[in-house]
């Protein structure tokens, strides 16, 4: 009995030295919610299907992307002109980069520690220096770039023009668009095949998927949706994941409130995952047994079961979601890593959930940049 006394004592001494360390940033599991119109996020925690906390962003917060090791959460908001920087830890703004007008979008290079973001208004893709906290580069663009997805190795970014529906490969080392192709109408998200050789693009009022082979940087195919007793002007695919082992797609179809299940190597529509009332942004969790997909007009995030294929609960949300991220990866956590992380979920005081949107001050001190 003396020896589980001290050793709980020990334990709670370490979750208490992790905890005001940032230690326990990574993998805490909690689900982070854009909410465009209410200028917060919503960070849920699914076990408990509860939300630990309303966070309080610069105005308009839509895209979001951890750096590596989910110790920070950047967050593009288009009314500010910025992306702020939350610390996963203590799930606070701690930092907050300038950008062009506008941003909705961007992509991370931790490699070559560069941001992308796509300048709708100035028709070019600005190029951010991750440790200067400057615009260094403009890159030039057709009209009205929205989205963008850098290569794996970071040279290379492409970036998705809704005016013209182009795909733009850009040397990311040299700053030029090497060559373009053309999509269906409004291209929007991107998701790589795991193994390299496919990009997917999902195409929102054109309602299909075009794939680009990526080392010949060609249209491959396309996959055009059609849930049964939907409208077709409803079917605008957003959002789309991969599974790591290639095999499967899930696609958000908008208005259609619909998530296609999709074949990527026969690229066959093998069927659809009714979806609340407008299904827009989805996340995968790291061991790709849930898909939380977010519902814009309904208000919630709903639970889906991947094996099954369907529907196994909602979280409300009392605010209007748009992206959804996971933090979240397969295999991070062991042993004492296990425990401070049950530990971290029940000290309810830090993440009491509130109802008021006032978490930060209108005046709050200038925000200090965390280091590299």
């Amino acid at each position: 009995m003396r020896m589980l006394r001290l050793l709980t004592f020990g334990l709670v001494i370490a979750f208490l030295t992790a905890l005001a360390s940032g230690g326990l940033a990574g993998n805490t599991g909690l689900i982070f919610v854009s909410s465009e119109q209410t200028n917060s996020l919503v960070i849920v925690d699914p076990e408990q299907k509860r939300i630990v906390k309303y966070l309080k962003t610069s105005r308009r917060p839509r895209d979001m992307h951890f750096n590596t090791d989910h110790t920070y959460l950047y967050v593009a908001c288009g009314g500010d002109d910025a992306i702020d920087i939350i610390d996963v830890a203590k799930l606070e703004v701690v930092g907050r980069l300038f950008t062009a007008s506008n941003p909705r979008a961007f992509g991370i290079s931790e490699k070559q520690r560069r941001i992308y973001v796509p300048n709708p208004e100035g028709s070019s893709l600005s190029v951010i220096d991750m440790d200067q906290h400057v615009i260094i580069q403009e890159v030039p663009t057709s009209a009205g770039p929205e989205e963008v997805f850098v290569s794996e190795d970071g040279h290379f970014v492409y970036v998705a023009s809704e005016v013209g529906d182009f795909i733009h490969l850009v040397d990311a080392d040299r700053g030029y668009v090497v060559e373009s192709v053309v999509v269906g109408t409004r291209p929007r998200r991107f998701a790589a095949t795991s193994d390299g050789k496919e990009l997917w693009v999902s195409s929102e009022l054109s309602g299909e998927v075009y794939i680009i082979e990526r080392e010949k940087f060609m249209i491959a195919g396309k996959i055009k949706f059609l849930p049964p007793g939907v409208r077709e002007i409803d079917v605008t695919p957003v959002d789309l994941v991969i599974t790591k082992d290639g095999k499967t797609a899930y696609v958000t179809l908008g208005y259609a409130a619909r998530v296609a299940v999709v074949d990527v190597q026969t690229r066959k529509v093998r069927g659809y995952i009714p979806i609340g009332l407008r299904s827009s942004g989805l996340a995968m969790t790291g061991d790709e047994k849930t898909l939380y997909v977010a519902d814009s007009l309904g208000g919630a995030i709903h639970v889906v079961d991947v094996n099954g294929h369907k529907v196994t609960g909602s979280i409300p949300l009392d605010r209007t979601p748009s992206g959804v991220v996971i933090d979240d990866s397969p295999g991070r956590r062991t042993g004492v890593g296990r425990v401070l992380h049950h530990l971290l979920r029940t000290r309810v005081p830090a993440f009491a959930a509130t109802t008021d949107n006032r978490l930060v001050p209108e005046d709050r001190a200038p925000l200090q940049f965390p280091a590299r």
